[in-house]
């Protein structure tokens, strides 16, 4: 805008009092810049106002922090303001983003033949993995309602309701600790299909998927078809049942070779069962003594009794070649030439390479080097920022041992349809069960998970009791959602994606913080609503709650 004071005196005065954030109403003569003061990098750039009215609508205090600049502010000053927060550009676009994303899934859906349908969000208390939130009753003392952490029965009694294809853009709760991808509330996309088989539901979430891309990010890759991995398959070569498939780096066994050695580690770790694996960082040999101890402190975070490390010297050239004086480890006085060569001859590794491994129980051993591996594709910049690796993770096992609480617990919940091969050894081998559920997983992250359900309640109450729970508990719990299937209730199946992560993926940011308009902090506190937040004595006592001091 142009305030000439020949043109306009008034609306020149008002101009020396404006300042950043005021509100502001103009009238004027809308024109071509002069050649050469153009500004490409704004909409409006070729363009400029002469004023000839000018008001001041709105003043404002000076913020917080700079908006309309792209600078590091603290993130909870951030949250404070995010008001403040969401007129800065970027914040703008994601929002812009967001809805494009939901808008073009309601239509990809309905153009399908789905019916979108509202579910509750006051619902009865089920288990299902997380805490609930739960809302007392004050009509009913003593009871409460659950915030809903899906809507998982609820699509499945629309089901036996004869809707055959519902979706809803669901809000869903869990009480659990906070990660960059976590929130106390979050988005899903909730889908369920009546007499439909796995692939029916992988490939219209493939169609979707690859389609949202297209049209409202085409500036990102994607490679189809989505591959199929086993679970079991997942945890062998990635050590993680959401892998980063961006970059190679698979991970090797080898327990076979450790077990030759006469590493004592090695060999007691076999010995009890344990197993002994690792992955190659490609061109990492120089790393120095300060950073292989931070690699070995990373894998302990994560259970793993430390990091054994084989740097392989020299220049860049074939294993074949590699001699004893260039091996630097110090397991490799008690292992052959040839043993290490072995080993890294199944990592593809070659001369200039760092070779990491880790022995200790199978699944901390697996969990360790997943971890590890994905923090070294991260440290050496190995994955494409702009492809969306996407990929179905299947036949995962029906249930999983929880050393926690010493029982078999669901590996997903306890809806799931087992393989009609696998039921009759439900109660004998548990550990052997598959489950028709599947995973959708992105760069690293889970993106939806589904299944086909239980549509019989004989087989439902047997999987109920299998988990400990009593017929009285069944009935306590789960009764109408039951006696609902003895009304003839179909073959159905279904899955959810989550909306924040994925619009946090096609952004590019970091944690889906940066993709919801209000979201909490890590602590899981609104810092702009000052949320949760003591109430007053006459609300508590309204809802006969009596809170006791610590």
């Amino acid at each position: 805008m142009v305030f000439n004071p020949e043109i306009a005196k008034s609306s020149h005065e008002i101009a020396s009092e404006l300042r950043n954030e005021y509100v502001v109403s103009v009238e004027g003569k809308v024109a071509l810049r002069p050649k050469g003061t153009e500004n490409p990098n704004l909409p409006t750039g070729e363009i400029e106002i002469t004023v000839q009215n000018a008001k001041i609508l709105n003043a404002s205090k000076t913020p917080p922090f700079y908006i309309n600049e792209e600078v590091e502010v603290d993130e909870n000053l951030r949250l404070k303001y995010r008001y403040l927060d969401l007129r800065r550009r970027r914040m703008l676009n994601n929002m812009i983003l967001r809805d494009r994303v939901i808008t073009f899934m309601r239509g990809f859906l309905h153009e399908r033949g789905f019916l979108e349908v509202e579910t509750p969000i006051l619902i009865k208390s089920t288990p299902e993995g997380a805490r609930d939130y739960l809302v007392p009753s004050r009509l009913y003392p003593g009871s409460f309602y659950a915030l809903p952490q899906s809507p998982q029965q609820l699509k499945q009694l629309l089901m036996i309701a004869g809707f055959e294809k519902y979706f809803q853009v669901a809000k869903c709760f869990r009480d659990e600790d906070q990660r960059a991808d976590r929130q106390p509330e979050h988005t899903q996309l909730d889908i369920e299909m009546s007499f439909v088989e796995v692939d029916d539901i992988l490939g219209l979430i493939e169609e979707l998927f690859t389609t949202l891309v297209e049209k409202v990010t085409p500036e990102k890759r994607v490679v189809t078809p989505f591959p199929r991995i086993s679970y079991r398959e997942a945890m062998e070569k990635y050590g993680s049942d959401k892998p980063d498939l961006r970059f190679g780096m698979e991970i090797s066994d080898f327990t076979d070779i450790s077990a030759k050695t006469e590493f004592s580690v090695f060999k007691k770790i076999v010995a009890e069962g344990g197993k002994v694996k690792g992955i190659c960082a490609h061109g990492c040999a120089g790393y120095s003594r300060a950073q292989l101890e931070e690699l070995n402190q990373f894998v302990k975070g994560y259970g793993a009794g430390g990091l054994l490390t084989f740097a392989l010297g020299g220049e860049a050239g074939e294993i074949k070649n590699m001699t004893p004086d260039l091996i630097k480890s110090v397991a490799s006085k008690y292992m052959t030439l040839e043993q290490v060569r072995e080993m890294a001859t199944r990592l593809d590794a070659k001369l200039g390479d760092l070779l990491l491994v880790v022995a200790g129980k199978p699944k901390i051993v697996d969990k360790a080097l997943g971890a590890l591996r994905h923090e070294m594709g991260q440290r050496l910049k190995l994955a494409d920022p702009n492809l969306l690796a996407f990929a179905f993770i299947v036949d995962f096992p029906l249930f999983a041992w929880s050393d926690d609480t010493k029982k078999w617990e669901p590996e997903h919940h306890p809806f799931v349809m087992p393989w009609t091969e696998d039921i009759e050894a439900l109660e004998k081998s548990p550990e052997k069960i598959r489950a028709k559920c599947y995973d959708m997983v992105c760069n690293g992250f889970e993106m939806a998970s589904g299944s086909i359900r239980i549509h019989e309640p004989e087989l439902q109450r047997r999987v109920f009791r299998f988990l400990g729970y009593n017929d009285q508990e069944i009935q306590d719990k789960f009764g109408s959602f039951l006696t609902a299937f003895e009304y003839g209730a179909p073959p159905h199946g279904g899955i959810a994606p989550g909306v924040d992560r994925l619009v946090m993926l096609l952004a590019s940011e970091q944690n889906i913080r940066e993709v919801m308009a209000f979201p909490k902090n890590q602590g899981a506190i609104d810092m702009m609503l000052e949320a949760p937040s003591p109430v007053r004595e006459e609300q508590l006592a309204e809802l006969h709650i009596k809170v006791r001091e610590e």
